[in-house]
């Protein structure tokens, strides 16, 4: 079964190349058939007379997409030496040299071997994009940056290879191929996903049952977010432009969240939360970190800054670094970006004197009246005694 989400296309300017168009088929796990319909689909397009090629396909060692791919022409892999190992991969500059009509592209999330022109498939897709070659893709759910955490939580499996949610946003078109936990793990025992060696350990690891009915629930949410969250961001996109500024202080049209974090790994956490916030109501993200007044900036937190800058540069957000008091600098941050929300961590227990201060979040809110405050809790805690 799938379901889709297609979005108009965007007119070219005069004289510029038409940008093609992007169809990405989306699933919740390995082994749902993916590939098996992206190929499906190029096999109809050229049928129809487009001339269709397949740019990279990455079979898995599966008869069935294997002998799906038969009949499409092919764009040969390129080879490419790394620590002295020979690695194939898609051949960017031989593709743009064939400029078919429809490029099929597998693996979105791929990374690419050291040497070739971009660290990762995504953005050599944007190249052919760019081109005006027609591009069908495949992704897993679990490579979407902003679920990262969420993933790692209900799998404990932490996913290494992830890209921007900007790269499925920005897709003209999302099919979600799905399938049942139950009958992906019948095709997984019956061989169709791994060889028979692997399979025991994928039934107990990743493709437990009650993973992958969360796996799949979160693809059904994501696209159904992000149905909305475009509706939203399309009919606001003119009003964030044009955000009124008041003398008496900042008021936006339209949401804006700001997330209190420190340079620490609980921080990207708090990040790709707030970012989903963000996207569910259509509004922008401001990450804001108070160092304290003069203080100079350690070097483990030089690189957890570091490692927050690029979650944020692939996320689409913006990092802020400030020096002075916390409450106030969020205030004023707040009244400055136009904030209508802020999102913050749960403080560390207070001991000792602490305990006698007014809580943070309830000094920010005295300090913003009108801005909601909110506490971004960690979800690998809900299920523990206290």
């Amino acid at each position: 079964m799938s379901t889709g989400l297609q979005r108009p296309a965007g007119e070219p300017t005069s004289g510029a190349v038409a940008r093609g168009h992007h169809k990405v088929f989306l699933g919740m796990a390995a082994g749902v058939g993916k590939t098996y319909r992206m190929l499906q689909e190029g096999h109809a397009e050229a049928e129809a007379g487009r001339d269709v090629v397949i740019g990279y396909l990455e079979p898995h060692d599966r008869p069935e997409t294997a002998a799906q791919a038969a009949g499409l022409p092919v764009v040969p892999r390129r080879r490419l030496v790394y620590r002295d190992a020979v690695m194939e991969d898609l051949d960017l500059a031989a593709l743009l040299r064939r400029r078919p009509e429809l490029a099929l592209i597998d693996e979105l999330a791929h990374t690419n071997v050291p040497g070739a022109e971009h660290a990762k498939r995504y953005e050599d897709v944007e190249d052919v994009l760019r081109a005006g070659v027609d591009v069908f893709s495949t992704l897993n759910v679990q490579h979407l940056e902003s679920l990262n955490d969420e993933v790692c939580e209900l799998t404990t499996v932490r996913v290494r290879e992830t890209l921007p949610d900007a790269v499925l946003a920005g897709a003209d078109e999302v099919v979600l191929v799905d399938l049942s936990p139950h009958a992906l793990i019948a095709r997984l025992r019956a061989g169709n996903v791994y060889p028979s060696e692997r399979v025991a350990a994928a039934l107990n690891g990743f493709f437990k049952t009650d993973n992958l009915a969360a796996l799949r629930e979160i693809a059904l949410r994501r696209l159904a977010d992000d149905v909305e969250s475009h509706r939203l961001v399309r009919d606001a996109a003119a009003v964030r432009d044009e955000r009124l500024m008041t003398t008496a202080g900042s008021r936006a049209v339209g949401e804006r969240l700001l997330a209190l974090v420190t340079p620490q790994p609980s921080a990207q956490r708090i990040l790709r939360r707030a970012w989903r916030s963000a996207q569910r109501l259509g509004g922008e993200l401001d990450i804001l970190w108070v160092a304290s007044p003069g203080g100079d900036v350690r070097r483990d937190q030089e690189e957890q800054l570091a490692g927050l800058r690029r979650l944020a540069s692939l996320l689409g957000a913006h990092l802020l670094v400030e020096h002075g008091e916390l409450v106030d600098t969020v205030a004023r941050i707040a009244r400055e970006r136009g904030t209508t929300y802020v999102l913050l961590g749960k403080s560390p227990p207070r001991t000792g004197l602490r305990r006698w201060r007014e809580p943070i979040a309830v000094a920010i809110a005295d300090a913003l009246p009108g801005v909601d405050v909110r506490m971004v809790a960690d979800r690998t805690q809900r299920w523990r005694d206290p």
